[in-house]
């Protein structure tokens, strides 16, 4: 009875958090289809892993600095305002280089600068967004709130398939106004939340120092998000086992699609099948964790046998028959959903409010940072190495990482993961 009352009186539905699901879904739906496609024409147009690889880290080197900076000042200042913002520009972003493509202005060095334009404005607004996220969530919806996040996200690549049809039937540009017009719509639905951003004034009052300067100031915060991330044990564990994770999922960005493209006739659509069927296991896993709640006192176990196997099972993929790989690619996701579950919701109400941006800019610097090695180091020794032997490298170098850095601070992460929400 105790919880059928806590369920009623903490509704997850609340007119806010109805508001930033909706506008998530339609920016990104709107995203993954032109996302994808973008992939599809530089590697069409290069036919190079290298290039592909260098298109890939122009999007993630500006994460390596916006996030720490966009962090210190997102804890002062409104992250709503932020979101909302950043996806109007977006919109008349993709807009105008839609027309310069029309125009037939595309060429690599312009793509590489909109790359990285886009990977400075996209690692703002993840801060900005995992940031604010928490705050329309309430009591006791953690879990479900997050397991809401991880469908979508995983729906959303439904419109891989898509982008791939209507880029070979199109081309690039009708699908870039396409995801234009769907950010100027989540921006203008973001617009009407209403929650009040009461971490602004706390962290008002908590200044002491009123001469420094603004750019002091965000030093300052800069420094102190991560000593605050080294002073806790469980989570510098969990920031630096998922940099590794990183790694991998860098590694497999670089190899994947060029493999399947270079050893299957029209590969790109093996590529989805086999990769698909993980954004299908992460849509069940996630529809499961929205009705279920994980026994809180197995989180930590769970957490790390999941973390073990996804390196194992990403690491065989290219080895298998193909409905073989489907089959993992799909436990896969679902072993995915759950890890991401029990890492988001976990760290997030642990996390006090005016300490998320920061937290947050502190791990997705790290995060980015293991893409971005991978991301090159895959691209350099694609021209020594199989490609399926670099994933297996990176693979392993993550299940290592599990083991010694989750499994090796068992009391501290459990006290993280292994806590009511």
């Amino acid at each position: 009875m105790k919880k059928e009352n806590d369920t009623n009186s903490n509704p997850l539905w609340t007119r806010d958090f109805t508001i930033i699901t909706l506008g998530s879904v339609v920016s990104m739906f709107g995203n993954g289809m032109a996302g994808f496609a973008m992939s599809l024409m530089v590697l069409d147009y290069t036919g190079s892993t290298m290039l592909y690889a260098i298109y890939l880290s122009m999007y993630t080197i500006p994460q390596l600095i916006m996030p720490i900076i966009s962090g210190a000042i997102l804890d002062r200042f409104s992250r709503k305002k932020m979101i909302y913002t950043l996806d109007f520009v977006m919109s008349v972003i993709y807009i105008i280089v839609a027309i310069a493509i029309w125009g037939g202005l595309f060429n690599f060095p312009m793509f590489a600068a909109l790359t990285f334009l886009l990977g400075c404005i996209s690692s703002i607004y993840m801060v900005a967004y995992d940031s604010f996220y928490p705050l329309l969530i309430t009591k006791g919806n953690y879990s479900k709130a997050y397991s809401i996040a991880s469908v979508l996200e995983t729906l959303s690549q439904v419109m891989v398939p898509v982008a791939t049809f209507f880029y070979n039937l199109v081309g690039i540009a009708p699908l870039m106004i396409i995801n234009g017009i769907s950010f100027f719509i989540a921006a203008s639905l973001e617009m009407q939340i209403q929650t009040k951003e009461q971490y602004i004034e706390k962290q008002r009052a908590e200044i002491t120092d009123e001469d420094l300067g603004k750019i002091a100031r965000i030093l300052t915060d800069i420094r102190e998000g991560f000593k605050y991330l080294i002073s806790e044990k469980g989570l510098r564990a969990i920031a630096i086992y998922f940099l590794f994770s990183a790694m991998a999922g860098g590694a497999m960005n670089v190899i994947g699609l060029p493999y399947f493209k270079n050893n299957y006739d029209h590969g790109e659509y093996i590529f989805i099948a086999v990769f698909g069927m993980s954004f299908v296991g992460r849509a069940v896993g996630g529809m499961y964790h929205y009705r279920h709640r994980l026994p809180t006192r197995y989180k930590y176990s769970i957490a790390l046998f999941v973390y073990v196997m996804i390196g194992i099972f990403e690491g065989v993929y290219l080895y298998l028959p193909f409905y073989i790989a489907m089959l993992l690619s799909f436990m896969v996701g679902i072993l995915g959903v759950t890890s991401y579950t029990i890492r988001i919701s976990s760290t997030q109400s642990y996390v006090p409010d005016e300490k998320k941006g920061r937290f947050n800019g502190a791990f997705q610097v790290l995060s980015t940072s293991g893409i971005l090695v991978a991301e090159l180091l895959s691209g350099v020794l694609s021209m020594f190495m199989g490609q399926r032997e670099i994933v297996l490298l990176f693979e392993a170098l993550g299940v290592a990482a599990a083991l010694i850095l989750i499994g090796g601070n068992k009391k501290h992460v459990e006290k993280i993961y292994n806590r009511n929400m």
